[in-house]
């Protein structure tokens, strides 16, 4: 792989591509023994015909099957490519194999193949040619480039078919000897692995010592590589020959050290299970070999995981700007007129040209392309455009590369999705390899964007779909602030079933609400709206909060879901300052009291909703002094894989102790820092301060009697005269009182209740009863009728007036503003 770099002089100049490519494969040598020589030819096709993928089929140890024996750039799955074709099918590989002759498959084609079901995308063409005559095998290619490949990539391809050697099948470890000094041998199905001397002093363990279990070398590695590692040793993940992969072992002195790996996955035979094999060599001594194509190829591998946006313009700073020592790498979308810059690396703003400073709208600048013609010409040829040091350009992209500058517009789907700005503060020379290496970067960056553009509208999709079942906003509470956080799970894309409400009630009474249904689909998001809505709705009626629960639990199992929910309900009184707790399966609340201290809450709670059909729900008294914090979370935010409950728990009360809850906001967002993200978490923290003024309430049972208007008058004279309101306003509650006990009588059965509140110069007359039905407004009455004025003179007569459901009947209400 070094040859290509050392060799830049000797293929550089002006000739043209097959040229080039002829002297870098000349520069590789003829002998096939050389270890890692097909690989190394097959990454010139990367570079000079400006493939995607490039892999060698032959037939492996049964004629009838081609296998993949050797390949480089981005992994064939991206692709629907296998690992091996019937070589009497019909696939592209098949037919240059039989036939001898070359296949160039453009979209169109690929469409109407047989493998097209396989295709995640269609955006691409590809190649396959024949190695030498019918029989002996062929070389694939893939390219995402408009036009598939032109004539200049064609000869290309040519020549690096020449220089392929086929290799012989590899024969099953213990067949052919022992392994090279660097090689291992990895059994699939058993995770017995054979091992080189040399890997096993890279790792400290001597030949006697090491017991031939892939754990006893993984057990070595940093925990950060693990994941990447074990993405190559687990068979449904591997990928033949998709790419380099570097990592770290810890050294017994505690120092990392860098080991590159490469393997490609042996196809199980008669007789010897699937294989992984391949060598270990230590990176530190082959980082001055780390040749262009390799860059390409680990830029193509952190964009083949990039999930958003963000992600890819992280992996194009990582890959390019520290090999190129570059100063400046700027990322940006190109949406109708407009950069939208994505990165910028350095992020300072005076580390940028004036132009890009006054455009600095919010994260990073948002400059128009009329502003720069000369990168508006770039774009629109759409190709890489490169200026030395001194060229004349227009200040805005001249203070961005005045020691050199490169313009990569980013194709993608047929268009320029976007640029990527390299500049050098010092004089920079620009080699032919480094131009490849830069157009390669520039097409696998483009299909990234599109990619992650996909990724992140459905991510926003799922995000909007999710706000639109939560409270848009939280209600004014007297006596009380309340803040609420959601944070989307970002494993996946799929919608989260967690929530929470705020509900106020009659009396000063606040439901706080929060839940989660089991599963992360739009099943569980459905069910977690209708969950909500049910709370609700129970908790207006004036149920006990064990009866809500209750009921919520009966509603569930009356819905034949497969799913359950956990749910924990507090209603507080905020006049009094205390509040009934009843859990369904969830995580218990967490108190702050003022003193600073916290704790967890351990209130007796009932099953999860829709397990249990005669489930109990009991309730749990706390007190509230002002300044009491109450937090209630989802398990998202307290357990994990590599986190108990019980701990995640303590966490969570230590640092609500800790935090100041003068800013209830600023505590929220501090207690989400620290959540994994591996589930949807809500969070819903109250403060009690106490109600400033406590509103004077008085109640009265109606017993029906002949003269049960004329007590429920008199008791409501001797009411408002203690609370010192005025006659005028005396005389107009007398009449609302008569009017509402009245209908209540005539027109209910039951029990009758007459509430009288004072709060806030708001006196407020209601009148329970046990019938659901609510009073009609007539909207007309005749001179005849002897009945239906009374809900018009209340309407007169009152600022307002309305009804609400209560424990399965009614109140009706009517609110009056005193004189004075």
């Amino acid at each position: 792989m070094a040859n290509v770099v050392r060799d830049g002089a000797a293929v550089g100049g002006t000739r043209t591509g097959p040229e080039r490519a002829e002297a870098a494969l000349d520069a590789l040598g003829v002998s096939p023994d050389t270890p890692d020589r097909l690989h190394q030819v097959l990454e010139q096709a990367l570079v000079f015909a400006g493939a995607a993928f490039a892999g060698v089929y032959t037939p492996g140890d049964d004629p009838a099957e081609l296998c993949l024996v050797e390949s480089a750039g981005l992994p064939r799955t991206l692709y629907g490519l296998r690992d091996g074709y019937p070589a009497a099918g019909g696939s592209p590989v098949a037919e240059a194999h039989r036939s001898g002759r070359p296949q160039w498959l453009g979209p169109e084609q690929l469409a109407d193949g047989p493998e097209a079901r396989r295709t995640p995308f269609r955006d691409f063409s590809v190649a396959a040619l024949p190695l030498g005559p019918a029989g002996a095998g062929a070389l694939l290619a893939v390219s995402e480039r408009p036009g598939g490949f032109g004539d200049d990539e064609r000869a290309c391809l040519d020549l690096i078919v020449r220089a392929v050697a086929v290799p012989v099948p590899a024969a099953a470890p213990g067949e052919a000897g022992e392994l090279p000094e660097d090689a291992f041998s990895l059994a699939m199905d058993t995770g017995r692995v054979e091992v080189g001397d040399a890997i096993l002093r890279l790792f400290g363990i001597g030949r006697d010592d090491f017991d031939g279990r892939v754990e006893t070398l993984l057990a070595q590695a940093v925990p950060e590589d693990l994941p990447a590692l074990m993405s190559v040793v687990e068979a449904d993940h591997m990928t033949i020959g998709d790419r380099e992969l570097e990592f770290r072992i810890l050294q017994p002195s505690g120092e990392p050290l860098w080991l590159r790996l490469r393997g490609r996955l042996l196809p199980a035979g008669e007789g010897h299970p699937a294989r992984l094999v391949g060598t270990v060599a230590d990176a530190s001594s082959l980082r001055s070999d780390v040749t262009d194509v390799a860059r390409v190829q680990r830029l193509a591998a952190a964009l083949a995981t990039a999930g958003t946006v963000d992600d890819v313009g992280r992996a194009v700073v990582a890959a390019l700007r520290e090999p190129l020592q570059a100063d400046r790498i700027a990322l940006a979308e190109l949406e109708n007129d407009r950069l939208v810059v994505t990165v910028l690396d350095p992020p300072e703003p005076e580390a940028w040209p004036e132009l890009w400073r006054t455009e600095w709208r919010t994260e990073w600048p948002d400059a128009p392309v009329r502003a720069m013609p000369t990168l508006a010409a770039a774009l629109r040829e759409g190709r890489a455009r490169i200026w030395p040091a001194g060229s004349t350009l227009e200040p805005a992209l001249a203070g961005v590369g005045p020691g050199g500058l490169a313009v990569l517009p980013l194709p993608a789907g047929g268009r320029v999705a976007g640029a990527c700005l390299i500049g050098w503060e010092a004089p920079h020379e620009f080699g032919p390899d480094e131009r490849a290496l830069l157009t390669a970067c520039a097409g696998l960056t483009g299909q990234a964007l599109l990619r992650a553009h996909a990724f992140d509208a459905e991510h926003e999709l799922v995000g909007m779909l999710q706000r639109t079942l939560l409270p848009r906003r939280l209600p004014r509470l007297p006596g009380a602030v309340a803040v609420a956080r959601y944070l989307p799970t970002t494993a996946g894309l799929e919608v989260g079933g967690d929530w929470y409400d705020v509900i106020p009630l009659a009396d000063n009474h606040v439901a706080f609400v929060i839940g989660d249904v089991q599963g992360h689909n739009a099943g569980a998001a459905t069910l977690m709206g209708q969950m909500r809505t049910a709370l609700r709705a129970y908790a207006a009626e004036g149920h006990a909060p064990d009866v809500v629960v209750s009921h919520a639990n009966r509603l569930l199992l009356e819905m034949e879901t497969d799913l359950f929910a956990t749910c924990a309900y507090v209603d507080v009184d905020m006049e009094e300052g205390t509040a009934w707790c009843v859990r369904a399966g969830h995580v218990e609340p967490v108190l702050r009291h003022p003193d600073g201290s916290a704790e967890i809450v351990h209130a007796e709670g009932g099953p999860p909703l829709g397990v249990v059909g005669q489930a109990e729900f009991p309730m749990t008294p706390l007190r509230l002094q002002p300044g009491t914090v109450i937090a209630l979370t989802t398990d998202g935010l307290v357990e994990s894989a590599d986190t108990d409950l019980d701990e995640g728990m303590q966490r969570l009360a230590r640092e609500l102790s800790a935090a100041d809850p003068a800013h209830l906001g600023q505590v929220a967002d501090a207690l989400l820092s620290g959540a994994r993200r591996t589930d949807d978490v809500a969070l819903l923290l109250m403060r009690y301060d106490g109600m400033a003024v406590r509103p004077l309430r008085e109640s009265w049972t109606v017993w029906r009697l002949p003269e049960a208007v004329g007590h429920a008058r008199r008791f409501t004279r001797r009411t408002l005269r203690a609370w010192g309101v005025s006659p005028d306003t005396m005389d107009t509650a007398l009449l609302v009182v008569s009017e509402l006990v009245t209908n209540a009588l005539v027109h209910t059965d039951g029990q009758v209740r007459l509430d009288l509140s004072l709060i806030n110069h708001r006196l407020r007359l209601s009148v329970a009863d046990a019938s659901p039905r609510s009073p009609v407004k007539p909207t007309s009455i005749g001179w005849e009728a002897t009945g239906g004025r009374g809900i018009l003179l209340v309407e007169a007569v009152s600022v307002a007036w309305g009804t609400v459901p209560v424990s399965g009947g009614k109140q009706v209400w009517a609110d009056l503003v005193p004189d004075g």
